[in-house]
């Protein structure tokens, strides 16, 4: 049976792909349309396939194979598929099928909204991340590295179809980077469900993967362009995202979901000082995180490294470093200004020598 999740434009499907609507959306209202597949080549092995096995819609389909990666999520690649876009003679008309984790969505949305002014694209996410997080809420964007996401457009796609069959092609290490995604879910606007990704985590259960689109999807649909609510999602981010880069810039292999959660032990901590929460709910949350996700890759002599990379972050203002924050689990608040003292501070504390 298939979950539909409700949003302003119930775009978001959960269960078989095979039994939504996709075939006769492709077979009725794309019929006439040229058909564009990005997937990188995981997903070209493993669930390209599965795919072209049950739709016979998508046999004349052209293939592209972005390159996998985060350090890929570039212009450079961006550019090279609109010319071929462009010698494929795509038009507005057609559409572009995302399958893939949270950098072909990204990607591939960015892309397709930008093409032509906007050609439509569907999301079919096949990691945990990108079914929970990534690919919906329709932000779009590539790096401009050391940067993450400094490029983008906020860009809808036209559907979203979850199937968890992908995520059976999936290592834990990318399990365990989505779960991070929902751990936040949690923190930032439900106790009982952050308990419940704490306790009895279960990555194929849709009616979990449900639970944890419809909290985003409440929030996306009450602030489409992040210009308030919206910006709870962002907690953990602003440390998580400088942590990522620094680690790609390293050549340290560490997952988007890592990097986040290590981000949410930062901001948390100084939530206490900042937000009012309460000491023994963030040790709570540090020795849960910990547990999971372990210590992330650095010292305190990259602390300095980590705030350049922070300056940068689009988040902020002239106000300081830009932070959602913790006044208890499940209740956060935005625009939490934290001057790089206290970043450095934090940052002090939580890394090893």
């Amino acid at each position: 049976m298939i979950k539909e999740i409700k949003d302003d434009e119930n775009r978001i499907k959960i269960g078989s792909i095979i039994d939504s609507s996709f075939g006769k959306w492709m077979d009725e209202a794309a019929k006439k349309s040229r058909k564009v597949v990005f997937v990188d080549e995981n997903t070209y092995e493993y669930c390209w396939p599965y795919l072209l096995t049950n739709f016979v819609a998508l046999k004349e389909a052209e293939v592209i194979v972005l390159p996998e990666g985060e350090e890929n999520k570039s212009m450079e690649v961006t550019m090279q598929v609109w010319q071929a876009l462009s010698e494929y003679k795509i038009k507005r008309g057609d559409v572009i099928i995302n399958l893939g984790g949270g950098v072909v969505t990204d990607m591939g949305g960015f892309i397709a909204s930008v093409y032509k002014r906007g050609v439509t694209f569907i999301n079919i996410p096949t990691t945990l991340l990108a079914m929970v997080d990534a690919s919906v809420g329709g932000k779009t964007g590539v790096n401009l590295p050391p940067w993450k996401n400094q490029l983008g457009t906020f860009s809808l796609p036209q559907f979203i179809f979850c199937d968890p069959i992908f995520l059976q092609t999936l290592p834990e290490k990318e399990l365990r980077s989505g779960r991070a995604e929902m751990i936040k879910h949690g923190l930032i606007s439900d106790a009982k469900f952050y308990e419940e990704m704490i306790t009895k985590f279960d990555p194929s259960s849709e009616k979990v993967i449900a639970k944890a689109v419809q909290l985003k999807a409440d929030i996306v649909d009450r602030d489409p362009e992040e210009k308030g609510e919206r910006k709870k999602l962002n907690f953990g981010h602003t440390v998580g995202h400088a942590i990522e880069s620094y680690c790609t810039q390293q050549k340290t292999a560490v997952t988007h979901g890592d990097c986040v959660a290590w981000g949410m032990v930062v901001e948390a901590y100084l939530s206490k000082g900042l937000a009012g929460l309460d000491p023994q709910k963030y040790s709570a949350i540090e020795r849960d995180i910990q547990e999971i996700y372990g210590h992330p890759p650095l010292h305190k002599n990259d602390v300095s490294a980590l705030i350049e990379l922070m300056r940068q972050d689009k988040k902020n203002t002239s106000e300081g470093l830009n932070c959602t924050l913790l006044q208890s689990i499940g209740d956060s608040l935005i625009d939490g200004y934290v001057s790089e003292e206290q970043m450095t501070n934090a940052l002090e504390n939580y890394l090893e020598n």
